[in-house]
């Protein structure tokens, strides 16, 4: 007798077919379980941002100027000459006003080329001969005066001007870390008005995630997403956002 091998090779899978069934079943099972599980338990988190906010007083400053002299081709040796004159005379304003040498950065001269020159006037090319100085210190108050009383320089013929005076505060990353703390406390106040208003009360802390540091200005609330320094002002907010997940019980 002769046996058919099409119909076995298409009777054999078949034998298999309910183990296949009960095993998809088992693993169907098994993933709404787990989805009813994960959304029960996104279900008893709440989460909340806390906030904290602290005044602090710049204890660095950074204060730029620049003296310079424009001079014709032909008179950049006394041009030169000049610009030695005139350090020494900055050195002297400093040092009178009690900045540490220290503290004190002076530059090399630069030279740049006056760009409005005309070949076709017949004049002479000029040069801005320019030197910058640079003061970083800690004493706050005192660079501050003197940065707005630097008219004496130009009194004493000296072509000077300031470039601009920033303010930071050195143990910012200091303070970060108990303002965390703060912002954690604050979110978990935050979660338990929530929580009591629903009939439940929150549990441990499950996660955290720390937003960026604002440095603003007094009183400012220009914040930025990606954080802001403000270096134009002594007095100084910080502030800090926390993003916190709670266990609801």
């Amino acid at each position: 007798m002769a046996i058919d091998t099409n119909k076995n090779q298409i009777l054999k899978p078949l034998q298999f077919a309910p183990y296949i069934m009960a095993s998809s079943l088992i693993l169907c099972t098994i993933i709404a379980s787990w989805t009813y599980y994960r959304a029960q338990s996104l279900s008893d988190a709440l989460s909340v941002t806390g906030s904290v906010r602290t005044s602090v007083v710049s204890d660095t400053v950074k204060w730029t100027g620049v003296f310079s002299r424009t001079v014709k081709l032909s008179g950049l040796k006394a041009g030169y000459a000049k610009m030695e004159s005139d350090l020494a005379e900055v050195k002297g304003f400093l040092k009178a006003k009690a900045v540490k040498e220290g503290e004190v950065d002076i530059s090399p001269v630069f030279m740049d080329q006056v760009y409005d020159y005309n070949p076709s006037s017949g004049a002479e090319r000029e040069y801005t001969l320019r030197q910058n100085i640079e003061i970083n210190s800690k004493d706050v108050a005192r660079i501050t005066e003197v940065a707005k009383n630097v008219q004496q320089l130009i009194e004493r013929g000296v072509i000077f001007s300031t470039g601009g005076i920033e303010y930071s505060y050195s143990k910012l990353s200091e303070l970060r870390v108990s303002l965390l703390a703060d912002a954690i406390r604050d979110a978990q106040a935050r979660a338990s008005k929530i929580a009591e208003a629903s009939g439940k009360n929150i549990g441990s802390l499950r996660s955290a995630s720390s937003g960026v540091v604002q440095v603003l200005s007094k009183n400012s609330n220009e914040i930025n997403d990606y954080g802001s320094y403000d270096m134009s002002k002594i007095e100084k907010d910080i502030m800090l956002t926390v993003k916190a997940s709670f266990a609801l019980n």
